[in-house]
């Protein structure tokens, strides 16, 4: 029978199947050959697959009902107010767009699988989870739902220092090793999205329709502001983890074409009544320098050749017939002669 779950820590299926790992003895991963001897070249070990998910119903919310509102106060009014209006701004969601509540249940819904999958890594003991791949795809059957789910190998150091929590990242084993040994290690693993809105305005319908080779400025600003966003989110949260840096592991941009809500009820020979979004997602593993004890190289021994007091008796000779003969070192020299008791 199952068991009921309140959502909070493990599900069963996953705490039973960690028991039953840490039972075993045994360990499975989904690292190749070449990446399993590089995590251990650095000193790690795997101890077991690990994974987390979460399956979100996305429904309609915010303004107008929808997320996808282009905040454009000339929509449908036609050219001459549209014109009146200015060019169309990008509605983003890192300014608090509409579209701020969608990147929000996404950022929740991939936060708890990855939560999820820490958790599988703590109670094997591991230090941190290497090859992490995330994925987003909709739930079968089932409209408005999709299933979040990450998985990678967890692994663990083998010295007796241990992180607070276990770090997270995308980079293959030999990816992993060579940044500990360029001295970096990483801290979780990001994603940075954003969501952007523009009204097709007059200007960009007359730049999409021309006859003329031209740039769609309107499109083209779209493209890069949510890009710049989803930029600008993956290093804030970097930057709140303590990290140094971002490794980039993907990025990807949707375009699409929404009917526009402000417009709507409104619709005039224009055509004004259509919206472009787009959609960056950029996933990377913020990392963080660390400085190891560093060994004091080995002390050269060098053993003199030869009769030491005969070598002793040739330089004081050399510094006492010379005119420019140090009387300190002449000393010294005398002083050495005699520990050695004028032998060699």
């Amino acid at each position: 029978m199952s068991e009921s779950w309140s959502g909070s820590g493990l599900p069963p299926a996953a705490a039973e199947r960690m028991a039953e790992v840490r039972g075993s003895g045994t360990w499975s991963s989904a690292l190749s050959t070449g990446e399993f001897a590089a995590v251990r070249s650095v000193g790690f070990e795997p101890v077991g697959q690990v994974m987390g998910s979460a399956v979100y119903h996305v429904g309609r919310s915010g303004r107008y009902w929808g997320y996808h509102d282009c905040l454009y106060p000339g929509a449908g009014f036609g050219y001459s107010f549209g014109g009146g209006a200015g060019p169309a701004p990008v509605a983003l969601s890192g300014q608090g767009a509409p579209s701020a509540a969608l990147v929000d249940v996404f950022e929740q819904a991939r936060r708890t699988a990855l939560d999820r999958m820490t958790a599988e890594c703590a109670a094997l003991g591991g230090d941190g989870v290497v090859a992490a791949e995330l994925t987003m795809e909709p739930f079968p059957a089932q409209p408005n739902c999709l299933e979040f789910k990450v998985i990678g190998t967890a692994v663990r150091a083998q010295g007796p220092v241990r992180p607070k929590t276990p770090f997270t990242s995308h980079l293959d084993g030999q990816g992993f090793a060579k940044l500990v040994m360029a001295g970096w290690v990483p801290v979780e693993l990001l994603v940075g999205m954003s969501v952007g809105v523009r009204h097709d305005d007059y200007r960009t319908q007359s730049q999409s329709y021309s006859w003329q080779n031209v740039e769609v400025t309107g499109w083209s600003q779209l493209v890069h502001d949510v890009r710049a966003d989803a930029r600008g989110q993956l290093q804030r949260q970097g930057a709140r983890l303590g990290g140094d840096g971002v490794v980039l592991a993907s990025g990807s941009l949707r375009v699409w074409r929404e009917s526009c809500l402000r417009a709507a009820g409104r619709l005039n020979s224009s055509g004004e009544q259509e919206d472009h979004v787009a959609e960056a997602t950029m996933v990377g593993t913020t990392i963080a320098r660390f400085e190891a004890k560093k060994t004091r190289p080995a002390t050269l021994t060098v053993m003199p050749l030869g009769n030491r007091g005969d070598r002793l008796r040739k330089r004081l000779a050399a510094v006492a017939s010379s005119p420019y003969g140090d009387r300190l070192e002449y000393r010294k020299l005398v002083e050495e002669l005699n520990d050695v008791g004028g032998q060699g």
